[in-house]
């Protein structure tokens, strides 16, 4: 298989049958990131065809295919057309394709060319949203607005293809997480999210706002503060979805169905404040190494 670089899918993916598309991000901008270590670049159709003849071998039964690379959604249209059409003459058990997208891959789709994918098989995209706080959006370099997000999203769900959310907990920075929450549950609930996954923004020396951190022109948020920006995040939220917080960037983990599960999810943050020790928290915030 063709592999290139640090190859990322999201947890809830384990079972899907990995197939580079591309590999590093096409924006590449964002502050906070530090995962796409490599130049954006289209693997080549003859690797591709390689790889799904051993996915052929090894993967044969394979349901669904994942797409790696920061975001294979920003190839156009026929390129998206011919693609899922050649993973389903190889692999012909798949029923679904997903694959990482930025908002403004999406927006360069029309709803019938998004209809016309989704009949091919294209459904559960993973969109790093990150925040609806268009403050923070603008300070991050996203590359989108909140409204953009809003748009983009509600054309897929217009198009019927199922879709996954980040939240980024704590990219406001200090004293400013009640508002991103706030913000971006505003958003958040006109949308109709498969799931809203959480990850707590973790700085790594690689990305340009660990520069910014030692430059002390950017505060990162205390780790209770994340907490009680969650809290306020979860309460706010009236969207019915799955949360996944779950990863190792979470410092009080937990999976749970919105609204069912919300008082559930809340008292535990609640227990979780209210027990807790910030220099405990903040020493194994320091000691993640790798997401």
């Amino acid at each position: 298989m063709h592999f290139t670089g640090t190859i990322w899918r999201p947890p809830f993916e384990s079972a899907s049958a990995l197939l580079q598309i591309t590999s590093g991000c096409t924006h590449n901008k964002c502050k906070f990131c530090s995962l796409y270590d490599v130049p954006f670049r289209m693997s080549p159709i003859e690797e591709i065809e390689s790889d799904l003849k051993e996915l052929r071998v090894f993967h044969h039964f394979a349901k669904r295919v994942f797409m790696t690379g920061a975001n294979p959604m920003v190839l156009s249209f026929e390129k998206l057309k011919m693609l899922l059409m050649k993973i389903k003459s190889y692999l012909p058990h798949v029923k679904t394709i997903g694959g990482f997208a930025r908002i403004t891959d999406i927006k360069t789709k029309s709803l019938e060319e998004l209809r016309e994918l989704h009949q091919l098989g294209l459904d559960g995209i993973s969109i790093g949203t990150e925040t609806g706080y268009d403050e923070v959006l603008r300070y991050m370099r996203k590359g989108n607005t909140a409204r953009d997000t809003i748009e983009q999203c509600q054309k897929l769900e217009q198009a019927e293809i199922s879709y996954n959310i980040v939240y980024m907990n704590g990219l406001a920075g200090a004293g400013k997480g009640e508002i991103n929450a706030l913000e971006s549950a505003k958003v958040y609930n006109q949308l109709r999210p498969n799931s809203i996954n959480i990850v707590a923004l973790t700085i790594f020396p690689e990305s340009d706002l660990y520069q910014e951190i030692k430059n002390g022109t950017y505060e990162p948020s205390s780790e209770l503060e994340k907490l009680h920006e969650l809290y306020t995040f979860i309460e706010h939220l009236t969207t019915s979805s799955i949360i996944y917080a779950n990863t190792i960037s979470n410092l009080a983990p937990f999976v749970g169905e919105l609204p069912k599960d919300r008082e559930k999810i809340l008292n535990m943050l609640q227990k979780t404040m209210e027990h807790t020790d910030e220099g405990l928290l903040e020493h194994y915030r320091n000691s993640i190494r790798h997401l």
